[in-house]
């Protein structure tokens, strides 16, 4: 490597201290100008927090769209054979049911798989303290609590002595 590789950087046009002066004054050229003082500094990162979960909730919105329709299949299909079937289908395409009305129809479902995942999802609302915890709730609980199935009633058994 000779002296003159070195030396690169020097070859590279000067800028004068009238151009750096006018470069700080007209900011970088890297977009809009930065808000000045703490108030439109907060201003400004509101708006930005806004934007961004407008555009969140503009991709987001078709799964909430699904989680809403599904829901409302399964709230119709309580009392019927089908409740099973409708809860499966939420579970398949939106997950653990996340509020107390619909782990309340998970558990109204009769079917042991079906109650299980109501039981994860009250323990993980619960965890996350997300879930408000109703009286009908409970009641299924203490239901379950002397079900039949071991498993399913220990697992009761457990939600509520955690209540």
């Amino acid at each position: 490597m000779s002296g003159d590789d070195d030396r690169s950087w020097l070859d590279r046009e000067k800028k004068s201290f009238s151009e750096l002066d006018r470069q700080r004054r007209e900011g970088r050229g890297d977009g809009e100008p930065r808000p000045r003082g703490k108030a439109a500094e907060q201003r400004s990162k509101v708006a930005t927090k806004q934007y961004l979960n407008e555009i969140e909730g503009a991709f987001a919105g078709g799964k909430k769209a699904e989680a809403k329709k599904l829901g409302d299949a399964m709230r119709d299909a309580h009392g019927t054979p089908g409740l099973a079937d409708a809860c499966r289908a939420y579970q398949e395409a939106v997950g653990l049911p996340d509020s107390a009305p619909l782990i309340s129809l998970f558990l109204d479902s009769g079917e042991r798989e079906l109650i299980l995942a109501a039981f994860d999802a009250f323990r993980e609302g619960r965890d996350r303290a997300a879930l408000t915890v109703t009286s009908s709730l409970r009641s299924q609980l203490r239901m379950f609590a002397e079900d039949s199935d071991d498993e399913i009633a220990e697992t009761a058994e457990e939600l509520l002595e955690a209540l």
